[in-house]
């Protein structure tokens, strides 16, 4: 595994930002890090990458144990920050160089010029970074985070603030780079990580509520649910007792329903509401878009 993060609890005074996290990220994956704001997101990508400890647990980067082997570690790490903190006076050229001979990059002035040509800086490379677009200064943060050609990439709310032009340009080079590296990026878009992810990971109040492929998470939204609505007023308990119900939750106006078979269930309903004199006003098949789901988890 490239990322393998175990029981990580981290604590801010007695406040829990993150409780028994566990999930792992394989070579060559890109993994989307879902949460609404305050969730932990962005606590737990500051632990991975070792800028900060973590209270208990273990968290290993290419076999490395972070907090132990820091150093080691963090030079295998590409790590773009949410507020991605650049020297603004600086050229993009002067700051790629800067950033460059930290990490001790072999054949730098070659380097520089391949990292502005895989994230399309040419147009820009001779203005100060302070001069750039929002769009732009993503791509100067996406580059010195791959100077050095890290084995793992953390991008931090990459497409934050962006246009939509520039949202979309901004994916595809994380695509792109993502088809070389172990990639997790966080958002709270569900849209984007469906876009660009192999997996998901959705994370709420501290603590993982979801870890799924792409695809297990698409074959969920895409699972029937019965809508129903009712004239009356119907508890979840009365629906509950409907042969072959299995879930119930409410929904707008009404209730969605799952059972063992679906092509039986709305000949149970309309008995249920035949056998009580209840008014059956909607009876219809519906189902989740991924954003409900997210929604559901994260509520």
């Amino acid at each position: 595994m490239s990322i393998e993060v175990k029981n990580v609890f981290k604590y801010f005074g007695e406040q829990a930002a993150v409780k028994d996290i566990s999930f792992s990220v394989k070579k060559g994956e890109i993994v989307g890090f879902l949460g609404p704001n305050g969730a932990g997101k962005s606590t737990t990508m500051r632990m991975i990458t070792g800028f900060l400890p973590v209270s208990a647990g273990e968290i290993y980067v290419a076999g490395l144990k972070v907090g132990i082997d820091n150093l080691k570690a963090q030079q295998k790490i590409g790590y773009l920050p949410e507020n991605n903190p650049l020297y603004v006076d600086m050229y993009v050229k002067e700051y790629l160089e800067f950033v460059g001979r930290i990490y001790k990059v072999p054949n730098l002035k070659n380097r520089i010029k391949d990292m502005i040509d895989a994230v399309g800086l040419e147009v820009e490379q001779n203005k100060k970074i302070g001069a750039l677009s929002k769009g732009y200064r993503q791509r100067v943060g996406l580059a010195q985070a791959i100077i050095h050609d890290p084995e793992v990439l953390i991008l931090d709310e990459p497409t934050s603030g962006l246009d939509p032009n520039q949202l979309v340009e901004i994916r595809e080079l994380i695509k792109t780079i993502g088809k070389e590296k172990t990639l997790m990026l966080s958002t709270h878009i569900m849209q984007e990580a469906e876009a660009i992810c192999d997996k998901i990971v959705i994370i709420s109040k501290g603590e993982i509520v979801t870890n799924k492929t792409t695809t297990e998470l698409q074959e969920d939204a895409s699972g029937e649910f019965l809508f129903v609505e009712f004239q009356q007023e119907i508890s979840k308990s009365q629906l509950k007792k409907i042969k072959g119900v299995t879930h119930v939750e409410d929904y707008e106006k009404g209730f969605l329903l799952k059972a063992t078979s679906m092509d039986e269930l709305k000949i149970n309903v309309s008995q249920f509401a035949q056998e009580n004199n209840i008014i059956l006003m909607t009876l219809k098949s519906e189902s989740k878009s991924l954003e409900e789901i997210f929604k559901d988890l994260t509520v």
